[in-house]
């Protein structure tokens, strides 16, 4: 079987960006469902962090990394929807996309259209895809309608600017929240009908003052364990509270009885991994997503660019909250 060289970034134990090491390692061929795909562009994420920290627990060695997009170079036996040659993006189980060259399953990997680059579609794949399913597919009772509010924490993040430019493309009025009066009007900027700086105001007394008491149908939360409590103040009766991330740490454990006084509100914990199961609901989540992105209702934006071998330094401006849209290793 041939070998081809990589270079690669892992982990040996959980801790700080310290632990994340550059090193070279041999990629084969891909085995049946599998394919092999030279990278151009690597996507981060903040699950990169949980699972660097141990937050999400994974055996070791780990070489992480959830999204990247390049080249097919090779295919392996009951592939169909890819060939080689094609250019291709993913977000995907295992982790492993921090690297050169890597065989991996073909399942939630897509034909990138010409018309979206390397570095937008290795940028966009997990971002887009949360996004996508949070707005289409985590819905209230009744669903979302045009002028219909939302709330979306962390507005200015790389889910956060994707998401306030497809609710405003939706008709939605997304709330957005964010830790800085820049965070905010860049949140603003990408359609935001309202914006909190949650460092400076009461995000609860705002979210009721803009709603007129009313509260909101749906929060989309992925900071955790900082907004919670307020969050679930937010809700109209029968409203949904969305987690999907913990970025300020895990939510305490809570009783069921307090969501029946609280307007008989709905709680769910979302992952993208549920909704990217099959190749069928990856390709029409992926297709909804290209639509939007070559449409020009969404515009991915890419902050932060780093070499592979800054990956530290990369996740340590992640973690201070030093970025804005998303951010890509470069290749």
């Amino acid at each position: 079987m041939t070998e081809h060289s990589s270079r690669a970034i892992q982990i040996h134990q959980h801790g700080g960006p310290e632990q994340l090491q550059l090193v070279q390692v041999s990629v084969g061929e891909p085995g049946p469902g599998q394919i092999r795909i030279r990278h151009k562009a690597v996507g981060l994420n903040f699950i990169d962090v949980y699972q660097r920290s141990g937050l999400y627990a994974l055996p070791m060695p780990l070489q992480l990394g959830m999204e990247a997009a390049g080249v097919v170079e090779a295919v392996g036996e009951g592939v169909t929807h890819l060939k080689v040659g094609d250019r291709a993006a993913y977000a995907s189980q295992p982790p492993g996309s921090y690297c050169d060259l890597r065989v991996m399953p073909a399942t939630c990997v897509c034909k990138l259209p010409d018309a979206i680059s390397f570095e937008t579609g290795a940028a966009m794949m997990l971002k887009g895809l949360t996004a996508q399913y949070l707005l289409k597919r985590t819905l209230p009772q009744g669903g979302l309608q045009a002028g219909d509010f939302v709330l979306f924490h962390a507005a200015a993040g790389g889910v956060g600017l994707i998401a306030c430019q497809w609710a405003r493309a939706l008709g939605l009025q997304l709330i957005g929240t964010a830790g800085s009066d820049a965070k905010c009007a860049l949140a603003k900027a990408h359609g935001a009908a309202h914006v909190i700086n949650y460092s400076t105001e009461d995000f609860l007394a705002r979210v009721k003052e803009i709603t007129g008491g009313k509260g909101v149908k749906v929060v989309y939360d992925s900071v955790g364990k900082d907004t919670w409590d307020k969050s679930l103040d937010c809700l109209s009766p029968f409203g949904l509270m969305a987690s999907f991330g913990n970025a300020s740490g895990p939510v305490a454990p809570f009783a069921p009885g307090m969501l029946g006084p609280k307007g008989s509100i709905y709680v769910t914990r979302q992952t993208l991994f549920t909704h990217i199961a099959t190749r069928e609901s990856t390709q029409a989540m992926a297709d909804d997503l290209f639509e939007a992105v070559t449409s020009g209702k969404v515009n991915i934006r890419i902050d932060q660019r780093y070499k592979l071998e800054d990956v530290q330094q990369a996740h340590r401006d992640l973690e201070a909250r030093k970025t804005t849209g998303c951010t890509v290793l470069t290749l």
